[in-house]
């Protein structure tokens, strides 16, 4: 234990005597309560039943949660891959210029064998763990859980299908994004 710990412990209780300094503290002190508008009057109450969201002010400043963090990490997975798509999308199509139908036989041939198993794997665990993670209310008229900005909060996986409504297999629509 150090000493002036020690000093502390064994001050305890004792009475100091009054300094200057103190007393102008005190004076000043007492001053203000006699000049208190509210001395004497019941003070307002102070509701607390309200609760600050932004997931609890990030979880009391602990950084962004488990479900945060993977949103993220699955915007950018995705907005990857949307790259990576359009790039593969544009050549393929410059390398067919002349021939539409095999263009499109190739480039679904192409989204088929897309893997999109990391983000996919990222989507699952999100649609599974968010609504406790966030502690998402349930809404009693349908027996599931409240919409999050009017929609539901389960992201659905990429696949075949996504990559040909962003990039169809039409030589005619690539010329257009050009």
């Amino acid at each position: 234990m150090e000493r002036a710990e020690r000093d502390a412990i064994m001050r305890q209780g004792v009475v100091l005597p009054e300094t200057p300094p103190r007393r102008r503290e005190r004076e000043a002190l007492e001053e203000e309560l006699r000049s208190d508008d509210l001395r004497g009057r019941p003070l307002s109450l102070r509701l607390t039943n309200f609760t600050p969201r932004a997931d609890a002010y990030l979880a009391a400043a602990r950084g962004p949660l488990a479900y945060m963090l993977r949103l993220h990490e699955i915007e950018r997975q995705t907005a990857t891959h949307e790259e990576r798509l359009e790039k593969a999308w544009r050549a393929l199509a410059e390398g067919l210029a002349g021939d539409g139908a095999r263009f499109g036989t190739e480039w679904r041939d192409t989204a088929s064998r897309w893997s999109f198993a990391e983000v996919n794997d990222l989507i699952r665990r999100h649609n599974r763990w968010y609504p406790a993670e966030s502690r998402l209310p349930m809404d009693p008229s349908t027996g599931d859980f409240a919409l999050v900005n009017g929609r539901d909060y389960r992201l659905p996986e990429l696949d075949e299908d996504w990559v040909l409504e962003r990039f169809p297999g039409e030589l005619a629509r690539v010329r257009e994004a050009a």
